[in-house]
């Protein structure tokens, strides 16, 4: 079973954001709590990290917007 990465909202009035980099390369290995991308809105930039551990399927690519709730990866 894969667990879904989710654009997260990190501000009161954020409704898209930016990543601005996968710090783990498609189809890795990541452990629960290691940085995985840098998501960055109008304010900030933050490093987020893997929800659990596993394999990283990436859905959409660096430099894009999205809006808060979009699935950006997998880890299955």
């Amino acid at each position: 079973m894969s667990t879904e990465i989710i654009l997260p909202k990190i501000g009161f009035s954020m409704d898209e954001g930016t990543i601005a980099e996968w710090m783990a390369a498609d189809g890795a290995s990541v452990e629960k709590g290691q940085p995985l991308y840098s998501l960055e809105s109008e304010k900030s930039v933050q490093e987020i990290e893997a929800p659990v551990s596993g394999t990283l399927k990436i859905l959409k690519g660096t430099g894009e917007s999205y809006p808060v709730g979009t699935v950006i990866g997998e880890i299955a």
